[in-house]
């Protein structure tokens, strides 16, 4: 389980505890928060699922995969070096306090 804070374009923060192996996607749906879609429901093949990862822990998490990488050529929002997409990351303890900022659209 890890703790994973998703702050949303208004500011709004919250903070859901993940049990290991659901994905962020799955977890930021399950727990309203507004700002991811996950139109494809997690298999990366839209890209509503855009967030930021927190500098901080960008060399913490896996690599992201040729297919997301592709994928993040299609978000709607702003692309920057911290894109990846939420469906791609699964929690586990050793994300616990995870911070993950949203873009402010998926479409």
């Amino acid at each position: 389980m890890a703790n994973i804070t998703f702050v949303e374009a208004s500011g709004t923060s919250t903070t859901v505890n993940l049990a290991d192996g659901w994905n962020l996607m799955q977890g930021a749906i399950a727990n309203g928060i507004d700002g991811i879609l996950g139109e494809c429901g997690g298999s990366c093949a839209c890209a509503t699922c855009h967030c930021y990862v927190d500098e901080a822990w960008l060399d913490k998490l896996p690599a992201a995969s040729e297919g997301e990488l592709g994928m993040l050529e299609n978000v709607a929002a702003e692309r920057r070096p911290n894109s990846r997409l939420a469906c791609q990351i699964k929690a586990t303890a050793a994300l616990e306090g995870l911070l993950i900022q949203l873009p402010a659209t998926q479409e």
